[in-house]
């Protein structure tokens, strides 16, 4: 591929020069986007595969619900640590280190559904978690730090679609291995063989990644997550961003968001048979990059207002919430009198209404998730507060989802608490997340961004709204 000749007409004091510029394609935002993701499909995107299938594939979801819970309590600690580790060894690093743990515990899910072994289980969960917060960290960091502000969104959808490709793929193994079993139970061992060779690529592929100073971006403006204060005070800042305000506020959200993926897993574990199982994680995937990448192209409209975009899109997703909590909460209801397994070959009788709600948790889920970082975006004034913000937003991710994965392990929430909860936060979140997004494309919100340093890297007379092109305050220098 060849490179790309663009014009620069830049007036950042960052030294760099006006004129035309060549990007390599191995430098681009793209290509590191496309590394970013792969990276994403080989750890994350093959462990959501795994519990796509419910339960992790076993047959039932006690152990793996907790497991998975040690997983996240584990991400915590270590989110938190991230940005010291980045201030140590760089975010490349960073990422290739977050990625060492997913295959162990691959390996832990493959000795328990062959051998029965549990305590691999556990270990491998922990191995994972003790990894995978870093790796969140920094995948979040390098999202909303690499792309130019007007392709953020897209680089948000392009890198999540292969989280997704990872469920699709393994939906679709799973589904050519199991398409017999109309009953319910546990998948073949085969599966697992597999993922776990493609998990243990993570590290390699990790390691194309550009550091931020390789990167060429489009507008000619460099890329900077450094940290260069002491790891201490790097925790005692991390710790202080917690509580402001404006983080506080979409803690809630973020609860809401991410406490589904346990139960719409755990939904599906419960309710389907094995084939009907993969059937789901293989189209669930489809549809979930398919919406994933429709809200990534809208939140980059830069012709309408980042006012309009953000509350245009909280709103939609509100009102779809608030539908498919209703739509659970009586189907789950039902099914805790009856305890059906369905399958395909039931046809329009009974499946199809469970089914399809299941394939809307996922769009739910994901569209929630995307939009997520589109908010932390535009919380994050300096690159230091990207990388502490991303550390910040994983851990509460981690927290809310040890906590969902820890009851889930429960039989009660697993049938029907974990519907009920999730409708609770969602009804709690709405007001205080509404507080922070309003402030989004006003005047308020430019006075702040102009009273700090800049936004990823962009000069205070400037703001820029995220998944947007910059939008001038004053008129700055050429």
């Amino acid at each position: 591929m060849a490179s790309k000749e663009i014009h620069v007409v830049d007036g950042a004091p960052d030294g760099q020069r006006i004129g035309h510029r060549h990007i390599k394609w191995y430098r681009s935002t793209f290509y590191n986007a496309l590394i970013l993701g792969l990276a994403n499909f080989s750890a994350p995107g093959l462990w959501g595969a795994m519990n796509s299938l419910g339960a992790g594939g076993q047959a039932k979801p006690y152990l793996v619900n907790a497991a998975n819970a040690l997983t996240f309590c584990l991400m915590i600690i270590s989110c938190y640590f991230s940005s010291a580790l980045v201030r140590l060894v760089g975010i490349k690093w960073a990422l290739i280190f977050g990625t060492m743990g997913y295959a162990p515990y691959a390996a832990g899910m493959y000795t328990n559904n062959r051998f029965g072994t549990e305590w691999f289980v556990l270990f491998g969960a922990a191995l994972c978690g003790i990894s995978a917060g870093v790796f969140w960290m920094a995948e979040a960091a390098i999202a909303l730090a690499y792309p130019e502000p007007y392709n953020q969104g897209k680089f948000l959808g392009f890198w999540l679609s292969f989280r997704l490709s990872g469920q699709i793929l393994g939906g679709a193994i799973n589904l050519g291995i199991n398409v017999h079993k109309a009953e319910a139970g546990k998948v073949s061992y085969t599966v697992y063989l597999v993922f776990i060779a493609l998990q243990a690529l993570g590290p390699f592929i990790a390691f194309l990644l550009n550091n931020p100073s390789q990167v060429q971006r489009s507008d000619g403006r460099k890329v900077d997550l450094s940290i260069v204060e002491h790891p201490w005070f790097e925790l005692k800042a991390t710790t202080k961003l917690f509580f402001t305000k404006n983080f506080l506020l979409v803690v809630p959200f973020i609860g809401q968001a991410v406490y589904t993926e346990a139960v719409m897993f755990t939904f599906s574990a419960l309710w389907f048979s094995v084939r009907a199982r993969a059937l789901g994680s293989f189209l669930s995937g489809i549809v979930a990059v398919t919406a994933g990448n429709l809200l990534g192209f809208w939140l980059d409209r830069a012709r309408v207002s980042l006012r309009l975009r953000a509350r245009s899109s909280f709103f939609v997703l509100s009102v779809l919430q608030l539908g498919l909590w209703i739509w659970a909460t009586v189907l789950v209801t039902r099914y805790r009198r009856t305890h059906p397994t369905f399958d395909w070959a039931d046809g329009t009788h009974g499946f199809a209404a469970p089914f399809a709600l299941f394939l809307f948790l996922v769009i739910g889920f994901q569209i929630n998730y995307l939009y997520l970082y589109f908010v932390i975006g535009q919380l994050t004034t300096t690159p230091a507060e990207t990388v502490r913000l991303a550390a910040l937003l994983r851990g509460t991710e981690s927290a809310w989802q040890a906590l969902s994965y820890g009851l889930n392990a429960v039989n009660l929430f697993a049938e029907i608490g974990g519907i009920y909860l999730n409708f609770a936060l969602w009804a709690l979140a709405l007001v205080p997340a509404w507080l922070v997004i309003r402030r989004f494309g006003t005047q308020a919100q430019d006075q702040e961004r102009r009273a700090s340093t800049g936004v990823f890297g962009v000069p205070a007379e400037t703001t820029v709204a995220a998944g947007g092109k910059e939008e001038e305050v004053e008129t700055t220098k050429v």
